[in-house]
């Protein structure tokens, strides 16, 4: 199957070219900022006791190969998925029931629910939003026909902390340069054409750009600027960095990062307008308006350590900043969303472009709920009796999360029935083998992978104000694809989450 989809790939190497290679890859990454701080495991508190040391990302020793006709596709529809999960997030009174729903069974999910209606109970003083989205997808070939042409499913849709995409655009900088250099050999499929520069990093730093902009001034004469709400600890800053380098240089733009345990202390809302105040505290007399949150956490519930996280999680969202996401934007990304989007009718009550939504319903993969309807008893008793080619997601992101296979009834008889309904079973997708090589913590791993691409979305839209909040958004601002990233993991991994210890970040390398 793999060959006919790709070619005989990877490239041979002789030790001497290996060894070229790899001290080029790691001098090029560590220079020019491909980097992640290591795990504890890598590196001991002892050998790095302010946590300094940094060590290049988890990345692929070669690009690997992609069908153009799938990237091409992926790239497509983003502008239309932007728009779908704008609008499902403005339409309050249909994600109500499924939340209402999902709070039974969802601790997390009931937690946010509660951020929100506590805000919407006092009224909401900012009608802009911001997506910062990336919806990923596999590569699907038919077991019936490996011979079909391929083409892309699904995995899922990301609404907070779309990672990577700096390092996605560093990643295919370094894959290039290595091509141009001639480390890899003349006689390989690898060429600088054929591997594509993602613009993440620009893309995404645009739309903050954009967002703070149309925040407009400060009051009462002060300087604006973006938060970053970030991980105490963060593995991954130097993803997060490049982003706020390029805000600064490119677009004059002042980034601030904070952790939720920090707003209490350094953060006030100003009295009517409820505009956010940031004292920094290098600076403790300066004031300065906050013109767009951009969460990289707050994703899951390890992030919120006790009431007093939930409280700044609440201060956020009553601020008149705008947020990225909102949290009625994060609900909207819950992997029930994904699965009640995939009935029919659902994506064309938002998309009336018949067009757009049927190209988007193309890339579902099968997904079935697991409640009490008529389907989700079906699908209860394929996760039971049949579950090899399914995979069982629950309302979660950042890896590490999913039960695959084998291991999903022992996982359905160990918690209350009733909490069932707080998960989705997807069907496994199929993608073409492949093998590659990735290079982690200084290790090497050879042998066969699976790649996931993500394409990243901007969006602005504003919804209505008032009485109107919550009965669609008025009005789309900006919407933008932005760019992509491809993870690799060892075929032999389900899960594919680079800062969850799972893949490494590649680049595509185009093929017809």
């Amino acid at each position: 199957m793999a060959a006919e989809i790709f070619p005989s790939y990877p490239p041979e190497l002789s030790q001497t070219q290996l060894s070229y290679l790899l001290q080029t890859l790691t001098d090029y990454s560590l220079s020019h900022g491909l980097t992640v701080r290591p795990a504890e495991s890598f590196v001991s508190e002892k050998l790095s006791p302010n946590g300094s040391l940094a060590t290049h990302a988890p990345v692929t020793l070669f690009p690997s190969p992609f069908p153009r006709s799938c990237w091409d596709e992926g790239r497509a529809v983003q502008r239309g998925y932007n728009e779908l999960y704008a609008r499902v997030a403005g339409n309050e009174e249909w994600l109500e029931k499924i939340m209402v729903e999902l709070s039974e069974v969802d601790d997390f999910m009931a937690r946010l629910h509660k951020v929100h209606l506590d805000v919407k109970a006092e009224g909401f003083v900012q009608p802009l939003s911001l997506g910062l989205f990336r919806s990923d997808y596999m590569i699907h070939v038919s077991p019936e026909d490996p011979r079909a042409t391929p083409v892309i499913h699904q995995v899922e849709f990301n609404t907070i902390a779309s990672s990577f995409g700096a390092l996605s655009t560093r990643v295919s900088e370094l894959h290039r340069h290595l091509a141009k250099m001639g480390a890899y050999p003349s006689d390989s499929i690898i060429n600088v054409e054929s591997i594509p520069v993602s613009p993440a990093l620009q893309e995404s730093a645009k739309g903050l750009a954009v967002a703070h902009k149309a925040y407009g001034s400060g009051g009462k004469g002060r300087s604006t600027a973006v938060f970053m709400i970030i991980q105490p600890g963060e593995k991954n800053v130097f993803d997060q960095r490049w982003l706020e380098y390029e805000l600064l240089e490119k677009h004059g733009v002042q980034t601030y990062r904070i952790s939720l345990p920090d707003v209490p202390k350094l953060t006030k809302l100003a009295s009517g307008t409820r505009a956010l105040i940031y004292s920094p505290p290098h600076a403790p007399n300066m004031q300065i308006e906050i013109s767009t949150v951009y969460f990289r956490a707050g994703y899951g519930p390890g992030d919120y350590a006790g009431e007093d996280d939930w409280a700044a999680r609440t201060t956020l969202e009553r601020s008149r900043a705008i947020k990225c996401p909102s949290v009625i934007t994060q609900l909207a990304g819950a992997k029930k969303i994904q699965q009640v989007l995939a009935m029919d009718g659902a994506v064309e009550k938002f998309l009336v472009d018949q067009s757009i939504s049927s190209r988007i319903r193309s890339t579902f993969a099968a997904i079935h709920p697991l409640d009490q309807s008529p389907p989700g008893m079906a699908a209860r008793k394929l996760a039971l009796e049949k579950p090899d080619t399914y995979v069982l997601k629950p309302q979660r992101e950042g890896g590490g999360n999913n039960i695959y296979r084998g291991d999903i009834p022992g996982f359905l008889k160990s918690i209350p029935e009733s909490h069932w309904s707080g998960y989705i079973l997807m069907e496994l997708i199929e993608p073409p083998a492949l093998e590659n090589t990735i290079i982690r913590n200084g290790g090497l791993m050879s042998g066969g992978v699976i790649g996931e691409l993500g394409v990243y979305g901007a969006i602005l839209w504003r919804d209505g104000e008032g009485e109107e909040r919550g009965k669609g958004l008025k009005e789309i601002l900006m919407n933008e694809e932005a760019g992509w990233l491809l993870r690799t993991k060892g075929r032999q991994s389900d899960e594919g989450g680079v800062a969850a210890g799972f893949g490494s970040v590649d680049a595509v390398l185009l093929v017809d």
